[in-house]
Formats: structure tokens, C-alpha cells, sequence
């Protein structure tokens, strides 16, 4: 009995792992990594080009002095005297950033909320056309109610139990659907 009362640690893994939310960002973060493949190609295929037309093409190259002179080491890239700030490297990624950003907004969430709000408008439509069957529904269950009322009615003043065995033996308004 001891064993139901605490679930193994493994099994406590795999329920969290069958969770669909740990799923879906497993999935996000394949297509996530894949996809930066891509963005990161067009900075530097498209973008680092075109900011080349006015001065380097790589925008790693960008940057400026604290502490002249700046000289770097042409083998590894690094300061060898001075300090210098690498604001190229910043603008480059955030050029990538918003790319990312904008692709992944315009491609995946805007199309996502679009069809996701037509879903929800169908789901109201088909929502409050149920209503209204139900609500005609009652309606017309009620009328038949007051119409055997007013028949049961009328039947006993006139004939005494004539009505009586005839129309739900006098049960017209007490059950309801």
C-alpha cells in the first residue's frame, strides 16, 4: 500500500515530460535553433551587404576608441593596446534580434492570432445559435403547457372530468424538459 501512496521519482518524470507544454517547447526550441540558421544568414548575406555600401561589411569591424590608440591583433582579433568599444557587434545583434522578431511575428504569431480569432467568432456563432434553438425551444414548450393548462382548464368547468383522462392526466404544467 505504501508503494500507491508515493508515486517513484521516474514516474513523476515522465508525467511531467508527457505534459503537452513541455512538448511544444521542445518542438519551439528545434525550430527556434534551426531558424536562426536563417536569420543569421540573411544579416550576413543580405543585411551586413547593404550596410557594407557605407562603410565595412561586416559589422563586427564597427567600433571606437576609449583609450587611444586602439590597435588590435590581426590573428585573433583582440586589443592589443587601448580600449575599445564593439558597437558594431551590438548593432549586428540587434539586427538580428528585430529580424527574428518581425519574421517570427508576421510569419507565425500574427497568421496564429488571425486564425484563432476566427475560431473563436465561429465557436460564438455556433454558441449562440444553440442558444436560440434552445430558447425557441422553450418557448414553444411553454406555449404548449399554457395551451393544455388552458384546455384542462376549460374542460373541467365545462363537463366536469371530461378533460381529465385525455391530455396527460392533468400534468399540463408540472413537467419540464
Amino acid at each position: 500500500m505504501s508503494e500507491k501512496k508515493d508515486p517513484s521519482i521516474l514516474d513523476g518524470f515522465k508525467a511531467f515530460l508527457m505534459r503537452g507544454n513541455v512538448v511544444d517547447l521542445a518542438v519551439a526550441v528545434v525550430i527556434g535553433a534551426a531558424f536562426t540558421n536563417i536569420v543569421n544568414s540573411l544579416v550576413k548575406g543580405v543585411i551586413n551587404p547593404l550596410v557594407g555600401a557605407f562603410g565595412t561589411k561586416d559589422l563586427d569591424k564597427y567600433s571606437s576608441c576609449l583609450k587611444a590608440p586602439c590597435t588590435f591583433d590581426r590573428e585573433t582579433g583582440t586589443a592589443t593596446s587601448g580600449i575599445p568599444v564593439m558597437w558594431g557587434t551590438v548593432l549586428s545583434a540587434t539586427l538580428t534580434f528585430l529580424i527574428t522578431a518581425a519574421v517570427v511575428y508576421f510569419l507565425m504569431v500574427l497568421p496564429m492570432s488571425k486564425y484563432l480569432a476566427r475560431h473563436a467568432a465561429r465557436q460564438k456563432a455556433k454558441e449562440s445559435a444553440q442558444e436560440v434553438i434552445e430558447v425557441t425551444e422553450v418557448e414553444v414548450l411553454k406555449e404548449i403547457r399554457d395551451a393544455l393548462v388552458a384546455q384542462h382548464g376549460s374542460g373541467q368547468h365545462g363537463s366536469g372530468q371530461h378533460g381529465s383522462g385525455q391530455h396527460g392526466s392533468g400534468q399540463g404544467g408540472r413537467q419540464q424538459q
